[in-house]
């Protein structure tokens, strides 16, 4: 499975959101992709899945299916996303 978080490095979340990743990676020794949605990469990842509300953390079968998606704020408990995302 893969966990990917969609959201821009400048927007009024951006602090709570570094926080929360961190928070994350250390709680759980897991990692979450980080994509912004201005960029090549995060466009397209936007384009696919949809995505038009940020930040959107999207956790996704090794076939790409959409498992489970939470948007904007307030950010999920990290025991909700933690069981999608892979370790590292």
């Amino acid at each position: 499975m893969r966990v990917v978080c969609v959201w821009r490095d400048n927007a009024d979340y951006s602090r709570e959101l570094s926080e929360w990743l961190e928070d994350f990676r250390r709680r759980t020794g897991k990692e979450i992709e980080s994509l912004n949605p201005d960029e090549r990469e995060g466009a397209g990842f936007t384009e696919i899945y949809d995505i038009v509300e940020y930040p959107t953390i999207v956790a996704l079968a090794d076939d790409g299916r959409v498992l489970e998606t939470f948007r904007g704020l307030p950010l999920p408990r990290i025991d909700e996303v933690s069981y999608y995302a892979a370790e590292k």
